[in-house]
């Protein structure tokens, strides 16, 4: 085995017996052989095949994607010096300013964990869902597993589901309105990170698969201000709407959005509930708007 290979093997190994399951929102699950996640955990917050990863932790894989080792590093809450680390051993380079980082900061990560009362998502400038707490998978469905464009808001909306169960808010703008926005989005981030392969795939496989994004990206219409307003609605709680604040993430390409209601108000009274419920009981009908 190249020492180098097996210096990435042992870094996967450690990390991960150092995370606990509570750290990113699962059960612990009665006796556990191992301490901190176990494999299928982790392969599941990372996207990856279980094969995959055992082989890449016993050093019978070489040369991961830059994908993979951004989401390993996400899902194993690496600090950015770790991740750094990883990289180097691997070969890869580290996004360029021209591209969108999806490494979120341990301090974000903190933070959402403090945050464990209302809905908090981390997404992308482009409206790639990164993470989501508890309560967030709760209300409108988990990301966990799914490829980055069925992660995304604009594929979601303008192309398809991909067979995944998520829920849509809808805004107060209405829905051509909230379209143009979703489309604005993509075009502030493409001038802002003009050499992002994956943004620029994601916007060539919108134009050629939904005539309605073409004919709104063709407007190129100045972008919007956000929805300060969102309402879910839920098939077992009901309608909810919450407040809607996107919060820039400092020297990031990320934004923190958190979801609250007022004190007293019907959603602020639903989140125990929703909190009861989690995933257990989500079983959203296909949306036909993505």
């Amino acid at each position: 085995m190249a020492v180098i290979t097996e210096e990435l093997a042992g870094c996967l190994r450690s990390w991960r017996e150092r995370v606990s399951p509570a750290e990113v929102g699962l059960p612990a699950g009665g006796q556990r052989r191992v301490a901190g996640l176990r494999r299928e955990e982790v392969a599941q917050l990372a996207g990856v095949s279980v094969d995959y990863l055992t082989r890449l932790e016993q050093g019978r894989a070489a040369n991961p994607s830059v994908a993979v080792l951004g989401s390993l590093a996400r899902a194993l809450r690496l600090s950015d010096d770790e991740r750094a680390h990883i990289f180097r051993l691997a070969g890869q380079p580290l996004p360029g300013p021209g591209v969108i980082d999806i490494h979120i900061p341990a301090s974000v990560q903190r933070l959402m964990d403090r945050l464990a009362d209302v809905p908090v998502l981390v997404v992308t400038v482009a409206g790639e869902i990164l993470a989501a707490n508890p309560l967030a998978k709760a209300l409108q469905g988990d990301v966990t597993g799914l490829d980055r464009r069925q992660r995304t808001l604009a594929w979601r909306h303008f192309v398809g589901t991909g067979g995944s169960r998520l829920l849509r808010p809808v805004t107060e703008q209405g829905e051509a309105e909230s379209e143009e926005i979703i489309v604005a989005d993509l075009q502030d981030a493409l001038a802002r990170y003009p050499d992002d392969a994956h943004l620029t795939a994601l916007i060539a496989e919108l134009r050629a698969g939904s005539p309605r994004f073409t004919e709104l990206w063709s407007k190129h219409r100045v972008r919007r201000a956000p929805a300060r307003h969102k309402t879910f609605d839920h098939p077992e709680v009901g309608r909810l709407t919450f407040d809607c604040d996107a919060l820039a993430i400092q020297g990031t390409a990320l934004q923190l959005i958190v979801y609250t209601a007022a004190p007293g108000s019907p959603a602020a009274k639903a989140l125990p509930l929703l909190a009861a419920i989690g995933l257990q009981q989500f079983n959203v009908k296909a949306d036909p708007g993505g």
